[in-house]
């Protein structure tokens, strides 16, 4: 199982910018040295407080920094771009990591973007579509290739330097649960992101179920000739741990509440989402949202208990993408990182069942009277605790 993290990132607006910027960018360089597989970053262009434009610009200068975390997007807003322009720079990205790169590709989700480039909104995804073929094209083929579409007319046009990794880069494409996207990542042999939220990944208003997800796309990788597999799978969430729970929650639970209010509220609208429809918005407080998003907020025990039960929810997912937000001090947010990293990632990926297990032996060798006791040895004073029941009777 992978895990990464998903900044768009989330900062005031009142905040220097330069600092902010240097803080995401340090967390990047933290996330690698406790050994997490990816990070990811949104492009946003309004709305002040998520304030990447560039987010390949950005991972560059992240690349220079580390040297085997995978840097991504997500997701890059596909409409707004040429898709020549965006397909060469993910290649030369690529090959300036060394093969790090992840292209997250989306129809352009914050409504402020929308508005400003004046893309009507029942074109989005189709336009997202038709750049994304281009694009796979362009990345795949090194002849010169011509597309005509709906949106898209381009001619005889191919990428001078492709991508690092062979065939190409990896691309990922986020879903909400409608099997129209499931099936998009399935042709293109994506990584996919699910949501674990009230709105994507747990069915209703057209959304299919967590669990039905892997199915749909696997099979359109297999009907279109790609791989798509476990691995290939994400499931994102949002997670703070803390010693105790009762900490955890007291940590996050006012930025919650600052950012529903302050900034979620604000851009969609001040229109409520599906799952708080009915709901007087005074009354959304920040235990309910977590319930509704079933966000993971506790001690490094309680996240491997509740990812244990999303893993069979799901039937096996391929990693967890945790979302991050500044609800919290920076060094709060460093230690959340430290615990997953700590507890909760070695459970999954099994680099503690080796010593688990060793550990499980000595506590029945020792149990069953089977251990020597060194008593008058050189060897003693280093365990003076130490020896098996039955020697630690004199009688025996």
């Amino acid at each position: 199982m992978k895990f990464g993290f998903f900044a768009m990132p989330l900062h005031l607006p009142t905040e220097n910018p330069v600092l902010s910027l240097d803080r995401d960018l340090e967390m990047i360089q933290w996330a690698e040295d406790m050994d997490y597989d990816e990070f990811y970053v949104g492009e946003h262009h309004t709305a002040s407080w998520e304030p990447i434009p560039c987010p390949e610009m950005f991972l560059a200068k992240a690349s220079a920094f580390t040297k085997t975390i995978k840097l991504g997007t997500a997701v890059v807003s596909a409409p707004i771009h040429h898709p020549f322009l965006l397909a060469e720079r993910f290649a030369f990205l690529d090959q300036l990591t060394r093969g790090r790169v992840i292209m997250g590709v989306g129809p352009c989700g914050l409504p402020p973007d929308v508005r400003m480039f004046n893309l009507p909104p029942s074109e989005l995804r189709g336009r997202m579509q038709e750049s994304l073929e281009i694009m796979v094209k362009l990345l795949e083929s090194p002849e010169p290739m011509s597309f005509k579409g709906k949106y898209w007319d381009i001619k005889d046009m191919a990428i001078q330097l492709r991508s690092y990794q062979k065939p190409r880069l990896k691309i990922a494409l986020a879903t909400s649960g409608s099997r129209g996207s499931l099936e998009l990542a399935g042709k293109y042999g994506a990584i996919l992101f699910s949501p674990l939220s009230a709105g994507g990944g747990v069915g209703g208003h057209g959304r299919l179920a967590l669990k039905d997800h892997f199915e749909v796309a696997k099979a359109s990788s297999e009907k279109f000739g790609q791989q798509f597999e476990k691995e290939d799978w994400r499931v994102v969430t949002y997670v703070y741990l803390a010693d105790n729970s009762q900490q955890a929650q007291k940590d996050v639970m006012e930025g919650i509440e600052r950012d529903w209010k302050d900034y979620f509220w604000v851009i969609n609208g001040g229109v409520l989402p599906d799952w708080a429809k009915g709901k007087d918005p005074s009354k959304i407080t920040a235990k309910l949202i977590t319930e509704k998003f079933r966000w993971i907020v506790g001690t490094p025990d309680e996240a491997i208990e509740q990812i244990e039960k999303i893993n069979e929810e799901a039937g096996g997912i391929g990693g967890l993408m945790l979302t991050t937000h500044e609800w919290i001090a920076p060094d709060k947010q460093k230690r959340s990182m430290e615990l997953f990293a700590r507890y909760v990632i070695p459970h999954f990926k099994g680099h503690t069942s080796d010593l688990k297990r060793e550990w499980k032996r000595t506590q029945d060798l020792s149990s069953e009277g089977k251990l020597p006791f060194l008593l008058g040895s050189e060897l003693s004073s280093d365990y003076p605790l130490g020896g098996s029941k039955s020697n630690l009777n004199p009688e025996k």
